[in-house]
C-alpha cells in the first residue's frame, strides 16, 4: 500500500468521524442511518490512520505530494 492521502485529507476525515460519533452517541443519529454512518466513521478513522484509501487508488486520486 502506497500512501495516497495528504495531511489535510486525514485531518478532515478524523473531524468528520468525530462529529458522526458524537451525533450517534447523543442520540441525534439513530436507527439504521446512525449505524451506517457510524460504520462510515470507523472506515474514515482507519483510512486516516494508515494514510491509504482504496477508493483513491481505483479512481487515481492522490491528495499527498
Amino acid at each position: 500500500m502506497k500512501v495516497n492521502m495528504g495531511l489535510i485529507d486525514r485531518i478532515l476525515r478524523v473531524i468528520i468521524a468525530a462529529v458522526i460519533a458524537y451525533l450517534f452517541y447523543t442520540g441525534v443519529l439513530s436507527g439504521t442511518l446512525g449505524i451506517v454512518l457510524l460504520v462510515l466513521a470507523i472506515v474514515f478513522l482507519l483510512t486516516s490512520v494508515v494514510s491509504f484509501c482504496p477508493l483513491y487508488t481505483i479512481f487515481g486520486i492522490k491528495t499527498n505530494k
